[in-house]
């Protein structure tokens, strides 16, 4: 009887206007190869955060929402083939306007 834990990023889906990439993460635990337990998790993406003075600051991509684990390179793929120029403007342009005093 071998068991064993594996991460399966199985939905990575762009949506929105600022095609937000939401990431759906499934914790999968195997018995002989076959599925016993899977639990999931979710986070999303956005191309930026703004500054202190309003600049647009690319999201690194370096760790998903835990501040720990390293994004997977298909979801880094994803996300720097959709956050384009015009995205990333279209989104600080909207941050600036939606920002509280």
């Amino acid at each position: 009887m071998a068991l064993s834990e594996t991460i399966e990023y199985d939905k990575i889906e762009v949506v929105g206007t600022y095609a937000e990439v939401q990431v759906r993460k499934a914790h999968v635990i195997k018995k002989d190869d076959k599925d016993i337990a899977r639990s999931f998790e979710r986070y999303v993406l956005q191309a930026g955060t703004l500054d202190d003075s309003d600049n647009f600051v690319d999201n690194p991509l370096d760790k998903e929402i835990d501040g720990v684990t390293t994004i997977p390179d298909k979801v880094k793929a994803i996300c720097n083939a959709v956050w384009t120029t015009d995205i990333k403007t279209a989104y600080k342009d909207f941050l600036i306007a939606n920002k509280s005093s």
